[in-house]
């Protein structure tokens, strides 16, 4: 079949097409009238993504930014929202909405479930494609019923929102405060042993005590090194005073020079006179005699010197004995202190760790707090919700355009279908379709019906 011929079949059975395009579009009209109308309130909110904490400073990243208006929009359709919205007094008292409750379920439902089911059933939360604006809709067949619902909805997501906040920041606050108070008295009692240990060793600046009696070890090591060196040499000393004569001391004693060199006058004398008057003479007697006292002298002077190495060796000695004995408490007394200053350091490390976990919790007390007691949100309502002055549903005009559509595809297809059951021959094409004979001629439609006659 071709086109032409299909048009030939349409304009023959316009008839039919037009009918059915009539009944379709007269019925598709009157289903119109008769639906019942129903109304759309529309909220607008915004929502702040990127401050989610603006309280604290906290920042939403980028990525998170998708994830985070997912979770809002689902909040906002939750059952949780659903009902505190349901529970508002503009909602609860309505009497529209009773009335249909009990036409519905004869009061055999308690109206908050049933209330919840019919906002929830009724309720379309959409996220904007490029912004943090969120549309909320709410369907049903009064205007004002349908804007107090959509605003109720709004209030409650911003009530949870923030509820959701203030709660776990006010459970957080609670288990802050007693962690708060143990930590408290774990820093007074790690103080407290600090202060005690101190008070109980006389220990006020342990550094500075330390650094004294390190200094003083350091001076009596000086001296006990010292002490020793002079004890060397006054041993050496007296291990020489065998040979007195050649001890320094001897040597560079005047007493001795002067006495050593009038002996040496008298011997020179004695020697002068013995050979003049012979050994026996009275004048040499006492020359001997001079000399022998000169010589005593001498010797007791030599051994006075001697003596005297002997004593300061042995004060040495001594001296060595006493400034070790000194160095070695001093070196008790230090080790003593570093002992102690590593005590102290202990007990100061714990004091720090506990004060500087009190200063966290207490830290995190003070934001938590601050945090419990805030009262606003990241929510912000754009649009409020106002009784839409025409209706949503049914759109009329719509239906009856595309009822009209289809009455008239309908009414096409009727016709072909009709065609192709009881075929009828309408042109040049026909004949030669259905007889299978060529057409000679055809005669011109008649635009005068007398001419026929």
């Amino acid at each position: 079949m071709t086109i032409r011929q299909i048009f030939v079949i349409l304009r023959a059975r316009s008839r039919l097409i037009f009918s059915v395009f009539i009944v379709v579009a007269a019925v598709s009209a009157v289903v119109a009238v008769i639906l019942p109308r129903n109304y759309t309130a529309n909220v607008a909110l915004v929502i702040d993504a990127k401050s989610a904490n603006a309280l604290l400073g906290q920042m939403l990243s980028s990525q998170m930014l998708g994830g985070y208006m997912a979770t809002q929009v689902d909040i906002i359709a939750s059952r949780r929202v659903v009902e505190r919205a349901a529970a508002t007094p503009e909602v609860a008292n309505d009497e529209a909405l009773r009335a249909a409750w009990r036409a519905e379920t004869g009061e055999e439902v308690a109206f908050p479930l049933w209330l919840a089911d019919e906002i929830e059933s009724n309720l379309d939360v959409k996220p904007s494609r490029d912004s943090n604006v969120v549309q909320i809709a709410y369907t049903c067949a009064v205007a004002e019923q349908c804007a107090n619902v959509a605003n109720a909805v709004a209030n409650a997501y911003i009530a949870t929102n923030l509820e959701m906040k203030v709660q776990p920041a006010r459970q957080y606050a609670q288990w802050f405060e007693s962690r708060n108070s143990s930590l408290r008295e774990t820093v007074e009692a790690a103080r407290r042993r600090l202060s005690d240990y101190q008070r109980e060793h006389g220990i006020v600046t342990t550094d500075e005590r330390l650094d004294v009696e390190t200094a003083r070890l350091d001076e009596l090591s000086r001296q006990l090194v010292t002490a020793q060196s002079e004890r060397t040499d006054s041993r050496s000393r007296r291990n020489q005073s065998g040979s007195g004569e050649m001890l320094p001391e001897v040597v560079q004693s005047s007493l001795l020079g002067s006495l050593k060199g009038e002996l040496a006058r008298l011997e020179a004398q004695r020697e002068q006179a013995t050979a003049r008057l012979g050994r026996r003479h009275p004048e040499i007697v006492r020359a001997d005699r001079e000399i022998a006292s000169l010589q005593g002298r001498i010797a007791l002077e030599t051994s006075r010197i001697v003596g005297s190495i002997d004593t300061t060796d042995r004060v040495n000695a001594d001296r060595v004995a006493e400034m070790r004995e000194a160095v070695d408490e001093q070196k008790g007394k230090v080790l003593k202190l570093k002992a102690q200053r590593d005590q102290i350091a202990v007990l100061q490390k714990d004091l720090d760790s506990a004060q500087q976990a009190y200063d966290v919790v207490n830290g995190r007390l003070a934001e938590t707090n601050l945090e419990s007691q805030a009262q606003q949100t990241n929510v912000f309502v754009l649009a409020s919700a106002t009784p839409p002055r025409l209706p949503s549903s049914p759109r009329r005009a719509l239906i009856v355009a595309l009822a009209s559509v289809l009455g008239v595809l309908l009414g096409v297809s009727l016709a072909l279908g009709l065609e192709m059951i009881r075929r009828r021959v309408r042109s040049e094409a026909d004949v030669v379709d259905v007889l299978g004979i060529p057409v000679l001629g055809a005669l011109p439609r008649a635009k005068n019906t007398l001419l026929l006659r």
